[in-house]
């Protein structure tokens, strides 16, 4: 699958949940659903992968968590 055609689906799927969902809901909803439509359109995801962090000499291993 290309770069383009990933895009498509993902904007697709994110497109889907807000049509479905509207604005205003937690991005905890908005999440879990676009996980959802992510792993149906055959793409595979992980949810809040911690990325560690140096800081200094010191590597914090949960510096961040990206959504997806």
């Amino acid at each position: 699958m290309t770069e383009n055609e990933i895009t498509d689906k993902i904007i697709g799927c994110a497109i889907k949940v807000h049509r479905t969902l509207g604005p205003g809901l937690l991005e905890s909803a908005y999440e879990t659903c676009l996980a959802y439509e992510l792993s149906h359109s055959e793409l595979l995801t992980e949810k809040q992968k911690a990325l560690p962090l140096i800081y200094e000499d010191i590597k914090l291993e949960c510096g961040y968590r990206i959504d997806f």
